[in-house]
């Protein structure tokens, strides 16, 4: 059959609209529940002990819109579209922010390394390298003079090993005063000056711009290996703790269920507020997950545990919803059960 040249033109036509359909990419990201993995292929003690049930990290889906996509984001529940600005600034690239991402998953297992090591009593030593910078804030000083994983060594002389010794000394400065940076970029030694800036967010207090992952080693006793691949954040950190002790020690801390929850964990075994907890309520559910952990965030209002706790019960689902504010909590509870 012979195709006319009106045939051949409402062919490229439909092809056109529909690679525009599927393929074409919004100015729009959306974020919908992902998956529950377990963490026992994730991380591995050396010599660890075997548990009956598993501990589960819940991640967030996330994608750029076509419009096709978009639409469906639009009728399905517990998915959000959000402007591509609000997720990757003006003048990163996505590549450059899920590199920030992944310093941050790092620092998370740091910690829940240091919290678990230490509440198991086994052998730890912490060195520290710097600090990196995870975002850098678009109209302040440090927009084009200080680029994401750049690693800040010192300020005005001073050697930074943490980022709370500069969030600090910044602190007891002025907007106006002027810092010297002293960092490290693909293995060169830079300096830069920064005039400090007042922002009008967060009542005025002076700061150039930038947001920081503390660059630390952590040498322990068994060792121990991460393969979380090229999942980023700071939002597994509790479990990634619970884990690494479950492994630890002989005790099977998880009595046979399926566990998982949410919340980036600092130093000192606190749980931290994370984005996206009605998403991870509704991708555990899907897993079978008996148990979930939510940051409690003190009783505040709107906390995590609050709204985690809406979901499950607008999902109808039999999991229950614990709040923690420590890790020590959520351990004596797996130990109570």
């Amino acid at each position: 059959m012979k195709l006319s040249k009106k045939n051949i033109i409402y062919f490229i036509l439909i092809i056109a609209v529909a690679y525009f359909i599927a393929g074409y990419q919004l100015p729009y990201y959306i974020q919908k529940p992902g998956g529950a993995d377990a963490l026992n292929p994730i991380i591995h003690v050396e010599n660890g002990y075997e548990s009956e049930g598993d501990m589960h990290l819940v991640t967030v889906s996330g994608l750029q819109a076509t419009p096709l996509q978009y639409v469906w984001a639009k009728l399905a529940p517990h998915n959000d579209i959000l402007p591509i600005e609000e997720v990757f600034p003006e003048g990163t690239s996505q590549d450059e922010y899920m590199k920030a991402q992944l310093h941050v998953m790092e620092s998370s297992q740091e910690a829940a390394t240091v919290v678990a090591y230490q509440a198991a009593g086994q052998d730890i030593e912490i060195s520290y390298n710097g600090v990196y910078v995870a975002s850098v804030v678009k109209g302040m000083p440090a927009e084009g003079k200080l680029q994401i994983g750049d690693r800040i060594t010192g300020i005005n002389g001073m050697e930074i090993q943490e980022a709370e010794q500069l969030i600090s000394y910044v602190e007891g400065k002025e907007a106006g005063d002027t810092i010297t940076i002293d960092f490290k970029r693909d293995e060169q030694a830079l300096s830069t000056d920064l005039k400090l800036e007042a922002f009008e967010a967060i009542d005025n207090k002076v700061g150039i711009g930038i947001s920081l992952v503390t660059d630390r080693s952590v040498a322990v006793e068994p060792e121990i290996e991460f393969s979380s691949g090229n999942i980023g954040g700071p939002s597994a950190g509790l479990m990634f703790s619970l884990e690494i002790y479950d492994q630890l020690t002989e005790e099977d801390l998880t009595k046979g269920y399926q566990i998982a929850g949410t919340g980036e964990i600092d130093y000192d075994g606190n749980v931290l507020r994370i984005g996206g907890i009605d998403k991870k309520i509704v991708a555990a559910d899907k897993e079978g997950i008996d148990i979930f952990f939510s940051p409690n965030e003190h009783g505040a209002d709107n906390s995590n545990y609050q709204i985690a706790k809406q979901t499950a019960e607008e999902i109808g689902t039999d999991m229950k919803i614990i709040p923690v504010d420590t890790f020590a909590e959520a351990l004596a509870y797996l130990e109570n059960l």
